[in-house]
């Protein structure tokens, strides 16, 4: 077949993956083998993880593990269907009561997985004469979720609300509806949005306001609610949605808001109606991770506690942490390649993290992210420290010339 005509020809040619796996630095894919709290067992050797979303350190509580059992004894192991046909489950609808509660919102619909929920809202409640305003470092699902939707998208610059306010200036009169959407915690640096700043420009510019809390939940609030709790804007938000693949130790996600704009999404989301519901395992952990979370704030103190004892301790070791507010510690190494190595050694180590590299993050920026558990120990996070510490002075990426150590230590690797 011509190679202009065949649709493999990218796949033939496509060996950045084959380079990483020759110079012995591919950080991707790695099995483990078990898991025992906030260590995992891979390639023969227990490793202290630090590059989990695993905040709460839930998904080995007893309790949690046994409603888990419980839910599959009870309905079994799958719904083989969606939840608008013949997968809706007293327990679905059970867990979307107990999460208005604990939301302080009217309404909520839990959707199979958290990307799926973005694609889902997104597509049904933006029309062809609406408007999506996006942050340039919302999560990939957001992205996902306004391609899929048939309005427009308009990108601000990170965290920039004065370029949203220029572009809201300029262009908000050409569209009928509009929806300024934002991570609540940013996933690769661990930023947490300015919400009072879009509350306020939502209102001025006749904006609805949209907040993804993948990474907020179980983290912010007083109990763990989300970002709008956190600055107690509760009602400045219009929809938040989330996910249960973090500090719940599930499988899901949610969106919740007021009941008719909930009931909308749950007659129009194509992703929600031709997906199959979520299984009654991941649905009984989260119910039962909520009672957790809602009855015992320890677990909330101690990530917290473990989470400024971190970012502490790495600021002063000289790593350039990029003002992380949240247990999510982004350390920058630079050079694409130098991530890579700098994770190896990390691993070879015992210390078990993951790289960010472009196009995630701008060129030269590529950076290690670390994130942190209530459930770490104190021995966990010495050893930890000690061994980036070490490291981080041999890839030179400590102090004002981090960057340009981190190229240096990438060309002596011969990456």
């Amino acid at each position: 077949m011509d190679d202009k005509r065949d649709l493999f020809t990218k796949c033939f040619e496509y060996d950045e993956p084959k380079k990483v796996k020759a110079a012995g630095v591919y950080p991707y894919f790695r099995a483990i083998g078990a898991t025992e709290g906030p260590r995992v067992l891979c390639q023969g050797k227990m490793r202290v993880m630090i590059g989990s979303n695993n905040y709460l350190g839930l998904t080995h509580d007893a309790r949690v593990k046994q409603a888990a059992k419980d839910a599959i004894d009870k309905y079994g192991t799958g719904c083989t269907g969606s939840r608008f046909l013949n997968g809706n489950l007293e327990l679905h609808e059970e867990l979307e009561r107990r999460l208005c509660a604990y939301l302080g919102r009217e309404s909520c619909l839990i959707f199979a997985t958290g990307f799926l929920t973005n694609q889902g809202v997104l597509s049904s409640l933006v029309g062809r004469r609406d408007v999506i305003y996006s942050d340039r470092e919302n999560h990939a699902s957001i992205f996902e979720g306004t391609r899929a939707a048939i309005g427009k998208t308009i990108k601000y610059r990170h965290s920039d609300y004065d370029d949203l306010k220029r572009i809201l200036e300029t262009t908000r009169g050409d569209f009928d509806g509009a929806l300024i959407v934002t991570d609540g915690v940013f996933s690769m640096s661990g930023e947490i949005a300015d919400l009072p700043a879009l509350v306020k420009l939502a209102r001025e510019y006749q904006c609805r306001l949209y907040v993804d809390d993948a990474h907020a939940l179980g983290v912010l609030g007083p109990q763990g609610q989300g970002t709008a709790n956190h600055f107690g804007i509760t009602e400045g938000v219009d929809i938040v949605m989330g996910t249960f693949s973090k500090s719940f130790a599930s499988l899901g996600g949610y969106v919740a808001g007021s009941r008719d704009v909930i009931d909308y999404i749950r007659h129009k989301a194509r992703h929600f109606i031709f997906s199959a519901a979520m299984p009654p395992a991941a649905a009984g952990t989260v119910l039962e991770c909520l009672e957790i979370i809602q009855k015992e704030p320890n677990h909330l103190e101690n990530l917290w506690k473990n989470t400024k004892l971190m970012r502490t301790r790495l600021k002063s070791l000289g790593f350039n942490t990029l003002g992380s507010q949240t247990p999510i510690i982004p350390l920058v190494i630079g050079d694409d390649r130098a991530a890579f190595a700098f994770t190896q050694q990390l691993f070879e180590n015992g210390v078990f993290a993951t790289p960010v590299i472009s196009p995630a993050v701008p060129e030269g920026s590529a950076l290690i992210r670390t994130s942190y558990m209530a459930t770490h120990t104190t021995e966990d996070l010495t050893y930890v420290l000690e061994t980036l510490e070490r490291l981080g002075k041999e890839f030179g990426v400590l102090g004002p010339n981090r960057i340009y150590g981190a190229v240096r230590a990438s060309a002596e690797a011969g990456a």
